[in-house]
This record gives structure tokens, C-alpha cells and sequence, in this order.
């Protein structure tokens, strides 16, 4: 992969891609070590700034003494500065620049305002959890930070072994679309990190709906379906890489997921429909699902 200060890439409506700063949250567990490892790793790629961001969140001192309260706080407080110590003396952000954001407060109100301060163009965060608390942090603050988030949110989950994260060469890219308002910004960094890696690029389709078509009405409908995911890739994009086209039909989760596996997919692109509701609190989404079971990243892109 070649340094650049942005990545670009001309799209539809004239609208470019960009990756300069890039918020990388952790909370010093394995899950989000494999996170930071692809932000420092896009960070390298990109010549771009890493912002290594901790938040103490006020959940566990909710309901404490205030004496209680007082003293668990400071050694919440005092853990999270061992933790961030710990990343920096292990060497991990030498050369590259970067800026350490130790905060507290709503986890998403403070991410929304870091994004807005620090000009993000990316934020990379675990999807995980500890004990207990997995389930909600699985259900609330990964999908809240995606679903609501002005810029792209790379998701890396549980299912991502170590390995992985080190080169972070993304050769094989899946786009899973439903053509809503977020496919079209979602595919210009499908395209843009295509581009940059001379991968293989995948786009899917998924048709839900088709139990009750014949055999003759589901092939009509995968070509009209394929002829709508070529005509949304620019000309002359097979010069720099390699488009497939894809329809299937089952449920969305479980065929994105297996054709992740079928092309051996690097890195998922799929779109995010905007919600300002705490996603916790209502079903899960389609692209939060994929996020919390691929064997790769997956990028999220608002619409």
C-alpha cells in the first residue's frame, strides 16, 4: 500500500472520499486491540492522524455512595491512564502522528464531538464487551456510534482473529447494497479502496422477498438486479479492478455473511440507515449484524 495524505476517488455527483484523521477508540481489551491495530495500520496506509481515544463513562458510578463512588472512580481513572501508557511505550504509534484523548462523559455525546472538533473522517472501534455488560455494549454503543455518526465507522468484531489485523491488506472487497441513500457515498470508498489495493471488488444484492417467484421470475429478477449494480460502478473501473456482480436471495444477514466467506472478504462495505433513537432499544440492523459476526471489518457508511 502507497502513503497518500487523503484517499480519493471521483464518484457519482462529484463527491470525493477522503481519510486524513481517524478516531480509534479502545477500552485496552483484546477486541479493541485488534481495532487499533487496523487504525494504525489505515493511519500508516493514508499518512493520516491518529486520534487513540479512551472515554470513562459515568454507567458504573451510577448508583454508588459518593464516597464509594468517588474512590472507584479514581481507580477507573487511574487504569485508563496505565492503559493508554501502556499502548504508547509499546511503540505502536511511533511515526505517526497522533494525539491521546483521555474524556468522560455519554459515550456517543462525546464521540459526536470529537468527530466535530478533530475533523474525522474515520472512527475504528471494537465491537465487544466484558462479563456481563457484553449484550448491551454488543446491542447499544457499537451500533449508536454507526448509526449515528457523521463519518464512516470501521467495525471490527469478535470473529476477527489477531492475525488479521497486522497487514491490513484489503485484496478482496464485498459491497452489499439495497441501493438506499446511503449506497452511493458507501461505494465511493468500496471503489476508493479498491483502487488503492488493486483488490477484487464484489457487489451484492440481496433479495429477501423471492420465496414465492418461480424459476423464471427469480432469474429475471438477478439480471435486472445485476444490471443495476453495473450501472452504478463508473466506466472504465474494471482498469483498476476486478467488479463482480452479485444477486441472491435468502435473508440479508446470512447471505452477506456467506458471500463474505465465498470471495474471502478483506473488508465489507455495506451502507447505515441514520437513526437518532438509542439503537439499543430497537431491533438490530442488518449492518450492525454483519458487523458483530464478519470474519473481516466492515465499513459503515451513514446515509
Amino acid at each position: 500500500m502507497t502513503g497518500i495524505n487523503t484517499m480519493t476517488f471521483q464518484v457519482h455527483h462529484d463527491k470525493r472520499v477522503k481519510i486524513s484523521n481517524i478516531l480509534a477508540l479502545t477500552d485496552f481489551s483484546k477486541d479493541s486491540e485488534r481495532a487499533l491495530d487496523y487504525a494504525l495500520a489505515l493511519a500508516r496506509a493514508y499518512d493520516a492522524r491518529i486520534y487513540l481515544t479512551h472515554v470513562i463513562t459515568p454507567d458504573p458510578f451510577a448508583y454508588a455512595e459518593p464516597g464509594y463512588a468517588e474512590i472507584t472512580y479514581e481507580k477507573v481513572k487511574q487504569a485508563a491512564e496505565q492503559g493508554i501508557g501502556d499502548i504508547l511505550i509499546s511503540g505502536k504509534l511511533r511515526g505517526l502522528a497522533h494525539e491521546v484523548l483521555l474524556e468522560e462523559g455519554n459515550l456517543w455525546q462525546v464521540i459526536q464531538q470529537l468527530i466535530r472538533k478533530h475533523e474525522i473522517d474515520l472512527v475504528v472501534a471494537g465491537t465487544h464487551g466484558r462479563g456481563e455488560m457484553k449484550k448491551m455494549l454488543l446491542g447499544s454503543v457499537a451500533e449508536e456510534i454507526f448509526r449515528q455518526a457523521s463519518c464512516p465507522v470501521l467495525t471490527v468484531g469478535p470473529a476477527i482473529v489477531a492475525e488479521a489485523a497486522k497487514g491490513t491488506e484489503f485484496k478482496n472487497i464485498l459491497f452489499a447494497t439495497n441501493f438506499g441513500r446511503a449506497a452511493d457515498r458507501a461505494l465511493g470508498y468500496a471503489l476508493s479502496f479498491a483502487q488503492e489495493h488493486a483488490a477484487k471488488l464484489t457487489l451484492l444484492h440481496v433479495v429477501e422477498d423471492a420465496a414465492a417467484h418461480t424459476d423464471e421470475g427469480l432469474r429475471r429478477q438477478r439480471d435486472h438486479f445485476i444490471e443495476l449494480l453495473k450501472e452504478m460502478v463508473p466506466e472504465g473501473s474494471e482498469n483498476w479492478c476486478e467488479p463482480e456482480f452479485r444477486t441472491t436471495f435468502g435473508p440479508a444477514t446470512e447471505e452477506i455473511l456467506n458471500m463474505a466467506q465465498e470471495t474471502k472478504a478483506d473488508l465489507v462495505v455495506m451502507g447505515a440507515k441514520t437513526s437518532t433513537s438509542f439503537a439499543g432499544h430497537a431491533p438490530l440492523t442488518i449492518a450492525y449484524t454483519v458487523a458483530a459476526h464478519a470474519r473481516c471489518p466492515v465499513l459503515t457508511v451513514r446515509g
